[in-house]
């Protein structure tokens, strides 16, 4: 599973959709802090567009040409890598052309054409699992990517729809995803603790206060590596507020898991060589 990838545990992190400059370099600047301190590889991750929020007075973002060249700007000031999701088709060349991964949404993977395209880009693919999904059916998805010309994918597992305006992660979905794809598996754990439509005006509501167990659970189930939404004032974020993991306490939250995370694979490799 060597590539974009691993060796492990990779973190994608950042805010939730871009905002102004400065706000988007104070994020990518902590977190290019953050690698360095702690060892660990993050890949700053942004939207440019929400292009499936609930209400049509929500914020989305700046925009594609705004977007990408706050992208290239985080890049090109801090050194990380950078990743960001697509909508449709004809978006990908000219984002493919500033990012260093591509991302596509949850609501999204089963889109044939969208999965081509973003495949046929030749970049590093990561696939949000859709949230009514059973962890085998990511296969087919992984494959189209795989045909139209991406060596390097990834599956995200953020959560399961549970009744109304609820999510579940069930931990052996990191085993399941990876034994039928083949692919790394990340754990999406923000998203997985949101409450869609539950929140102001039919917003995603959230109990973020739930992020660190299921982090650390995640690592110790086998997780290959970690999404983690983070602002340094969620309640003033314009999008998934409810969310996002505080920028000032990502520190500890990423030791504990990495910890976890490191003390996990050991003992699989250690039962495997047996």
């Amino acid at each position: 599973m060597a590539g974009f990838w691993s060796p492990g545990p990779v973190v994608l992190a950042g805010p939730c959709v871009l905002e102004d400059e400065a706000l988007n370099l104070r994020i990518a600047r902590h977190l290019a802090e953050l690698a360095v301190r702690l060892g660990i590889r993050i890949v700053y991750k942004a939207s440019f567009d929400k292009a499936n929020r609930s209400s049509l007075e929500a914020q989305r973002g700046p925009g594609l040409e705004t977007g990408m060249a706050a992208l290239a700007r985080v890049r090109d000031e801090t050194g990380l890598a950078v990743i960001t999701d697509v909508h449709e088709t004809w978006q990908v060349d000219r984002v493919a052309a500033v990012v260093d991964a591509l991302q596509v949404p949850a609501f999204l993977c089963r889109q044939t054409d969208l999965l081509t395209a973003v495949g046929g880009s030749g970049l590093p693919v990561n696939l949000k699992k859709g949230q009514w999904m059973h962890p085998e059916s990511m296969a087919g998805a992984v494959e189209k990517v795989q045909r139209a010309g991406s060596g390097d994918v990834a599956v995200t597992e953020r959560g399961t729809f549970f009744g109304y305006g609820d999510l579940v992660v069930d931990m052996r979905n990191f085993t399941r995803i990876r034994s039928a794809a083949g692919v790394p598996v990340l754990f999406d754990a923000t998203h997985s603790v949101q409450m869609p439509g539950m929140g102001p005006g039919g917003s995603s509501g959230g109990q973020r206060q739930y992020v660190p167990d299921l982090l650390r659970a995640a690592a110790a189930a086998g997780a290959d590596g970690f999404f983690i939404e983070t602002h340094p004032d969620p309640a003033r974020a314009p999008s998934d507020g409810a969310t996002m993991w505080p920028l000032q306490d990502l520190e500890p939250l990423l030791v504990g898991a990495r910890e976890i995370w490191v003390r996990a694979h050991e003992k699989g490799e250690a039962c495997s060589s047996r």
